[in-house]
């Protein structure tokens, strides 16, 4: 049991438990006095100390107080808990109060601790999880163990804020704070720590993104995981200027600037490995927000067969790219994996007899003989002034990051036409939406037909995390939307969720995947300025699989869940 300040009636049924324990000879007289002895000493109960010398077993003690309380006990060690019901308490709730949720019945959840006449706790979880609580008892160490199982870790952040609030105290942020002053505050070990601490705590957990969004009270800190923003924690306002002051420091950027939005970037050694952190600085009303986006290229597979991709869209895009000059386009939203998807093609046929040159925004992955460079539109280098200088290089691939605007496309079908592979991304919903974009950037429908070689769609989704996976059947309103019968055969795979995946039933991502490749009823279609709904319904007659097709294999194949699908397909 855990120390106690005062008497409690748990302390007081634990006291009276030695005379039943000596009468049925479970212990001795001289064992009862050894462990009398130690309870003074280490100012524990009774009852732990009897099982800490091992005198008595937890059973024991545990069955004697169940009866004496009148309150079902429970062994946690051969107890099946519904890791769905663990997210009803947040992991902070659940540590500073020693129990764990075991299920939900109505507005009704069942908890386990091993104190439940401790009203005081029971009233704060009550009120926390916004439910009728009703507790059952078990030993401290099963207790503690299980909420060790399914809840991370609490944050290491929370050790470190008291430190900065009280470093924090002489200075007064009014606006015209020197550069001296911010630099000393961003140079303070508590500062040092509290940054260091968040960025090595996001690529534990393998985030691709840091967000530090200053509130009006206080200051969120979100990482971006498998896609989704996740809270993980609310620090003090006071925090806000000396991280974004060490941040900034790291970065090279202007600390005392803080009405315009910066970029910059950090190399970060974590575990021998250097990551790159690209940072970006956005003003609010509240203060200035970051976001660090993580690029761990140990983590990152530049192959194409370590991207998912189905079997026979692998083999045509592999066809595609070994072409001599055409326009390959990748589309989908930012973080799809659009970059990725590139640069395992320019791996593929990169090779010393061809000059491969790049302009994009920014350099994600360095690829050995490959002639890479950023966009700087503040120097003047935009997409479409690097294009013009790549075509002065002799290249003879060329990959143009993202085309924005009607310049940097007519740049990129021109070279298309002139014996260059171009390789670049767009902004759309689907691969046929890449084609009327191209017709609204003021592309002629005949140099579309003329240079466009194949548009790849691509979207990521979560895998299901395979710690704790089981199956079910949808409702028969779900599968109707699938266009799916109800069958014995066919089930559907889920994410209970556990602490591997942070109870969310998912853990990772991976590609689903729409290959565009036009033929002539499609090229007919682009000359007679056709809808896309048109284009659609011609390769859909010649049996295209679309990104929701790609899906639902997956789906299928217990990759991922109808949800994820639908999320990021009908969005």
């Amino acid at each position: 049991m855990r120390k106690t300040e005062g008497v409690t009636p748990i302390s007081q049924l634990i006291d009276r438990l030695e005379e039943r324990l000596v009468e049925e000879k479970i212990i001795t007289s001289s064992q009862l006095e050894i462990a009398k002895k130690a309870s003074l000493k280490d100012q524990e109960h009774l009852g732990a100390v009897l099982t800490k010398l091992g005198f008595v077993t937890e059973d024991i003690l545990l069955d004697y107080l169940s009866k004496q309380l009148n309150v079902p006990s429970v062994d946690l060690n051969h107890y099946d808990i519904d890791p769905r019901v663990i997210s009803l308490a947040s992991a902070e709730l659940a540590h500073r109060y020693r129990f764990i949720p075991l299920f939900k019945i109505e507005d009704t959840v069942t908890i386990a601790m091993a104190d439940p006449l401790d009203l005081f706790a029971l009233d704060r979880i009550k009120f926390e999880m916004g439910y009728k609580i009703k507790p059952v008892i078990s030993t401290e160490k099963s207790v503690m163990a299980a909420i060790d199982q399914f809840y991370p870790q609490i944050s290491p952040l929370k050790a470190i804020l008291d430190k900065v609030e009280e470093q924090m105290m002489e200075f007064e942020d009014d606006g015209r704070l020197s550069k001296l002053q911010l630099e000393r505050i961003a140079e303070e070990p508590p500062i040092v720590k509290l940054v260091n601490t968040l960025i090595t705590q996001a690529i534990q957990m393998q985030a691709s993104d840091i967000h530090i969004e200053p509130q009006r009270e206080n200051v969120y800190v979100r990482f971006r995981v498998d896609g989704m923003l996740r809270k993980i924690s609310s620090l003090p306002k006071s925090v806000c200027l000396p991280v974004v002051s060490r941040i900034k420091i790291l970065s090279r950027l202007d600390i005392t600037q803080r009405r315009k939005p910066q970029d910059g970037r950090i190399p970060f050694e974590h575990e021998n490995q250097t990551i790159d952190l690209r940072i970006s600085t956005y003003p609010t009303i509240f203060g200035e927000k970051i976001v660090i986006r993580i690029l761990d290229l140990s983590k990152i597979h530049l192959e194409l067969p370590d991207l998912g991709m189905p079997s026979q869209v692998e083999i045509k895009f592999r066809q595609l790219i070994q072409r001599p000059h055409g326009i390959i386009l990748v589309t989908g939203p930012t973080g799809s994996g659009k970059s990725t998807t590139l640069h395992a093609a320019l791996k593929c046929i990169n090779s010393e007899g061809i000059n491969i040159t790049t302009i994009e925004d920014p350099v994600e992955y360095q690829v050995d003989r490959i002639n890479q460079a950023n966009v700087d539109e503040k120097a003047g280098l935009t997409f479409a002034d690097a294009l013009r200088s790549i075509l002065r290089q002799d290249p003879d691939i060329i990959l143009v990051g993202e085309i924005r605007d009607a310049e940097t496309v007519q740049l990129a079908i021109r070279a298309a036409l002139t014996g260059h592979l171009v390789f670049s991304t767009l902004h759309t919903r689907d691969a046929v939406g890449a084609i009327t974009r191209l017709l609204d950037l003021g592309v002629e429908p005949f140099l579309v037909s003329s240079s466009l070689l194949c548009v790849l769609a691509q979207r990521l989704v979560r895998v299901i995390c395979s710690q704790y996976k089981e199956t079910y059947c949808p409702p028969e309103n779900t599968l109707k939307n699938l266009n799916l019968q109800r069958s014995e055969q066919l089930f559907f795979s889920r994410g209970k969720g556990c602490p591997s995946c942070e109870n969310t039933g998912y853990k990772g991502r991976v590609a689903i995947y729409e290959l565009l490749v036009p033929g002539k009823e499609v090229f007919e279609a682009i000359m007679a300025k056709a809808s896309s709904e048109q284009i659609k319904e011609i390769i859909h007659k010649f049996g295209t699989k679309t990104l929701a097709d790609d899906g639902l294999e997956k789906v299928l194949e217990g990759v991922t869940t109808i949800e994820e699908v639908l999320r990021v397909t009908t969005a």
